[in-house]
């Protein structure tokens, strides 16, 4: 799995612990059979209610990331409503873990740091080939 998660308050670092904690959260074990990968989100969500509240708090840490990169109040609200809406609709037992399945909010938050990281710290971008 290899996964990078660097020290360091500079953007380069930040961008890759974001990314490092996404792939965990999102799309760290591939589901036999199929092309689809789940991550510890997913299975903590399996877990009542305590395990929804505990990937609430693991999304909660990107947020945070984000709040120390300067992101706009706006951009965080987003992210916290991504969250919320995971956790929400992830209660709810079984359609809820199906929900956890398709929704992918870290994955979507990551979306919202790049944009922020590409126009604001360039010099991070990663190019992917």
């Amino acid at each position: 799995m290899g996964i990078d998660f660097p020290l360091g308050s500079d953007a380069d670092a930040v961008r890759r612990r974001i990314e490092a904690l996404e792939q965990l959260l999102e799309r760290a074990i591939a589901v036999p059979g199929t092309r689809h990968r789940v991550g510890l989100d997913a299975l903590v969500g399996l877990v009542p209610v305590a395990g929804d509240l505990v990937g609430a708090a693991m999304g909660l840490y990107l947020v945070w990331e984000a709040r120390n990169l300067g992101m706009s109040r706006w951009q965080q609200a987003r992210m916290i409503g991504n969250i919320g809406v995971d956790t929400a609709l992830g209660a709810i037992p079984f359609a809820g873990d199906l929900f956890d399945f398709v929704f992918k909010s870290n994955s979507r938050n990551l979306r919202i740091v790049r944009r922020h990281l590409d126009k604001h710290h360039p010099h991070t971008r990663i190019i992917e080939g």
